[in-house]
């Protein structure tokens, strides 16, 4: 998440059982027992926070990622004109009825049809390392048909959001088409760079790059379409057909480079870029059994047909003579094919939940800039898990075991590796009160190495640096234990928490000497520590009028690899405030970005603030705000290494003023809406070129 909004300005894995999620309104189901303790606005279980939407909230949204902005879960960001929703700066898995969804599609739902909103903050095995995930329960429409229409436009750049969408229904058959296009093109950007490189022998090499400008293309879009057949408490099929295309994908920095060589400055032209499509089909199927059993199944074929290019360019000022000329081409032709099945059987007070799926990837990369050459790798992952819930008194008590197997082959060089992983996870939850709960919960995950952490063909980055993969590492494990404790007070609500996290064997970059060439591989490190406490309070200053939330955490982490023992120090955190009346809502969001130490470098993302004001009449939504009306954006790293100590700043005048536009339109008489429990998992792999 170290680029967290850059990317969608300029622009989850597996669907797995939600038997977290109490019954959907595409098929009965039966909600646990739980103890749970009454709010005004949330209900605290032993699994989730469930949020239950205002007659305010819905009144003053016209769409799902509204609706939820007017909910204010306080460790949440949401931004309906960046189209986001993150937690503590990571990912949130968003789903709908339990089915794993985009953004996009939330957007699309009716704010009178959500019902409730489940918040997991721990998710279980059957989220397959998940950081969090946001469940939507969504009810049965009394209409027979809608229309969506979103827009946001940039008064001063060519930058927007456009997503349209229409549902139909006719006897037991609901078909769905939607779209979104994001638009990003030439958005002005400046990069400051100064890096120290230290040879094996003392020698220090001294660059800096003072900026002469530069942009970024970055637009996406996406086409989807589905069919989706119910027979009510008995058999749901989906067949999902989905298409993603990224016509450009391109940053560009210019610069003038000085050394303490002693040699003149030079022209420096830096270029990175993607671009691509990935179509995929998706198949589902839900049957449900007599006492309580239920079988899905799941399966999606994803292929990606790609590029992606880096430049790298040092010229003479005057006479433009090439100095360093280095260019890198792949195209990508990668495969991916998943299955999934999952059995649920509840009891009045228990649950148990048992899985296995499959992924295979098949990448085949052409390096244009080698005469062609073809590389193919085969990636193969085997998951099982099992996991039991049971309710006793005021305790409730979750345990499971997952499994996870492994196998990397690049089919040229005969190299790979192999291996096996436990995927352990239990939580237990005591409700002291009415107000008072606290949660003890551990999580364990793997994370596969990437395609191009692997891939051992070598990339040259500029004049003497290159990026070579490492086909030996093995997947890394993640531990997690945290405590939450969740408190109510009149007006106030929220939670406070401590957090420890261990990645014994993570995969990190590594910095080495070969010669006169600086190789940047990778390893199983000897791991990542940190320790973080945290706070999300949520504050009704004027009962539906006026709220204000936000989240503090401060992380203190320590970092060791080959030849290096690093440690970090950070605070970060967000704010929100939202004023709602007369069909009115004024927001106002601020957003500091956590400062990551991962291998030698400490990063971070966008210190992010915005203003919103929004009118809500009939089925239209008008809205005014300012993306960054305050400070100046700055992104950027730091690296630590030895070998190469840098530290880079991407900036640009980002105040962006914009205007915004909903409509939705309902008619007829609907069916229920069939929703996966669980989905295939993974996407089509990709390579990765050169860049600094």
């Amino acid at each position: 998440m170290r680029k967290l909004y850059i990317p969608i300005l300029m622009s989850c894995w597996a669907m797995t059982v939600s038997a977290k999620t109490v019954g959907t309104d595409t098929v009965s189901t039966n909600e646990l027992a739980e103890i749970v303790v009454q709010a005004p606005k949330v209900i605290h279980k032993a699994d989730m926070d469930v949020y239950h939407p205002s007659k305010s909230a819905v009144d003053n949204a016209k769409n799902g990622v509204q609706l939820l902005s007017n909910l204010m879960i306080p460790s949440i960001t949401v931004s309906d004109a960046l189209g986001t929703v993150t937690s503590a700066g990571q990912s949130v898995q968003v789903r709908i009825n339990g089915r794993e969804a985009s953004v996009d599609q939330v957007r699309n739902l009716l704010p009178s049809s959500i019902k409730r909103v489940e918040w997991i903050e721990n998710p279980g095995l059957r989220y397959n390392g998940a950081n969090t995930v946001l469940n939507f329960i969504v009810a049965n429409p009394t209409v027979g048909g809608s229309l969506m229409l979103y827009a946001t436009q940039a008064l001063n750049m060519a930058w927007g959001q456009y997503n349209p969408s229409v549902k139909f229904n006719f006897g037991r058959s609901q078909i769905e088409i939607g779209g979104g296009y994001k638009l990003t093109e030439n958005l002005k950007v400046h990069r400051d760079y100064e890096e120290t490189f230290t040879y094996p022998d003392g020698r220090h090499l001294i660059r800096e790059e003072r900026s002469l400008g530069g942009n970024i293309d970055n637009s996406i879009g996406n086409l989807w379409a589905s069919y989706n057949y119910i027979i009510p408490d008995t058999t749901v099929i989906v067949v999902d057909v989905r298409g993603f295309l990224k016509p450009t994908n391109k940053t560009t920095y210019y610069g003038l480079m000085s050394s303490n060589t002693g040699v003149p400055d030079v022209l420096l032209t830096e270029v990175n870029g993607d671009n691509g499509s990935r179509p995929a089909v998706s198949a589902y199927w839900e049957q449900h059994f007599p006492k309580q059993q239920l079988l899905v199944v799941d399966f999606k074929t994803q292929y990606y047909m790609g590029r992606i290019f880096s430049d790298y360019i040092e010229q003479m000022p005057e006479t433009y003579e090439y100095i360093t000329d280095i260019h890198t081409d792949i195209k990508d032709r990668n495969q991916l094919y998943a299955i999934e099945a999952d059995y649920i059987k509840n009891w009045s007070k228990s649950r148990l939940t048992a899985g296995a799926s499959y992924t295979a990837n098949r990448n085949k990369s052409i390096y244009e800039n080698l005469g062609g050459a073809v590389f193919h790798q085969r990636q193969d992952r085997v998951y099982f898990f099992a996991e039991y819930f049971q309710r006793v008194k005021k305790f409730t008590f979750t345990a499971g075991l997952g499994a996870q197997y492994t196998d990397f082959l690049f089919h040229e060089t005969g190299l790979g590796s192999h291996s096996w992983n436990l995927r352990p996870q239990a939580a237990i939850t005591y409700s002291l009160n009415q107000r008072h709960q606290f949660r003890l919960n551990f999580e364990s995950w793997q994370s596969n190495p990437s395609l191009a952490e692997t891939n051992p063909t070598p990339q040259q980055i500029d004049g003497f640096q290159w990026r070579v993969g490492n086909p030996e590492i093995k997947t890394s494990n993640s531990y997690m234990l945290t405590l939450r404790y969740n408190f109510q007070i009149p007006r106030v609500y929220g939670q406070f928490g401590i957090r420890a996290y261990t990645s014994p064997n993570a995969i990190t970059p590594l910095l080495m000497w070969e010669d006169d060439k600086l190789i940047t591989t990778y390893e199983n490190s000897r791991g990542l520590q940190n320790i973080s406490l945290f706070l999300a309070p949520q504050f009704e200053v004027i009962p539906d009028w006026l709220t204000v939330s936000g989240y503090v955490q401060w992380r203190a982490e320590r970092m060791r690899g080959t030849g290096y023992d690093l440690t970090n120090n950070a605070w970060s955190g967000s704010a929100s405030m939202q004023l709602r009346h007369w069909g009115f809502t004024l927001s106002a969001q601020y957003v500091r970005a956590q400062r990551d130490l991962w291998g030698e470098k400490i990063s971070w993302g966008e210190d992010m603030n915005l203003i919103d004001l929004t009118y809500n009449y009939k089925q239209w939504a008008f809205s005014v705000g300012c993306l960054l009306p305050f400070g100046h954006y700055d992104q950027g790293s730091v690296s630590l290494s030895k070998w190469n100590s840098n530290e880079r700043h991407t900036r640009t005048d980002f105040r962006m003023p914009y205007i915004g536009i909903n409509y939705n339109l309902q008619w007829g008489h609907q069916k229920r809406k069939a929703n996966k429990r669980i989905k295939a998992s993974g996407d089509a792999d990709q390579s990765t070129a050169g860049g600094r």
